[in-house]
């Protein structure tokens, strides 16, 4: 059974909004420490390492663990396997939080849903939305395109506050990745654990950096 076409579109709009709980605004990816060494420092740049974190990094690795988790949900019930498997490639330890702390405040907040008590589940962000859009009915390429635009959008409003970006050209990256997100979505659909692979070194490298970055306003 699917959810009908509306409300699957309003629990993806809510679940993935930057207003829900999982404090998506307080982490930058390593962001914040690209755009300190100046790696990212306009509108073009900034599409272009996010292109890259799409079809070759921790974005595209995301996408393959949602699918295959909202697979085994769909299928057995269970996705723990993969969920271990999404832990272990956090790549530093700043990305081990902030996969893992979203992920529990995500398993919590997604409880409005199924009416149960408040829990707190530990497991990826992307294990977590694949296993919630599976229990929920909602078609798994609309899951992926869903949370692929949360990430980049998530990572371009950080830049608009720290290149600084105008809005507009905020707005202007949005629609730059969209192709992108919607390419990126239909390849993640018919993934297996098999395509799982980044080669955005200069990102992991980033992230690494950032932990001992002397001033800093994100959380990664």
């Amino acid at each position: 059974m699917t959810e009908a076409p509306t409300s699957a579109l309003l629990r993806l709009m809510t679940w993935l909004s930057p207003a829900f709980p999982v404090g998506a605004f307080a982490y930058s990816h390593g962001l914040e420490r690209a755009i300190e060494e100046r790696k990212v420092r306009d509108r073009v740049s900034l599409i272009g390492w996010l292109q890259v974190l799409l079809e070759h990094g921790s974005a595209w690795n995301d996408a393959v663990l949602l699918a295959e988790a909202w697979r085994e949900v769909s299928t057995s019930g269970d996705c723990s396997e993969v969920a271990e498997l999404a832990e272990a490639l956090a790549g530093a330890r700043e990305r081990h939080m902030e996969t893992m702390l979203q992920g529990e405040a995500f398993a919590t907040a997604i409880t409005a849903w199924s009416g149960e008590d408040d829990q707190s589940e530990r497991i990826a962000y992307p294990v977590a939305v694949g296993q919630a859009a599976a229990r929920h009915g909602i078609e798994l390429e609309d899951a992926l395109a869903a949370y692929l635009h949360a990430f980049a959008s998530n990572l371009i409003q950080a830049s608009v506050r720290l290149v600084p970006l105008g809005q507009r050209d905020g707005v202007k990256a949005t629609a730059a990745l969209e192709p992108v997100i919607r390419a990126t979505a239909a390849r993640a659909a018919v993934s297996t654990l098999d395509d799982l692979g980044s080669s955005a070194f200069m990102s992991d490298i980033m992230s690494m950096r950032h932990e001992v970055q002397y001033s800093r306003v994100f959380r990664s």
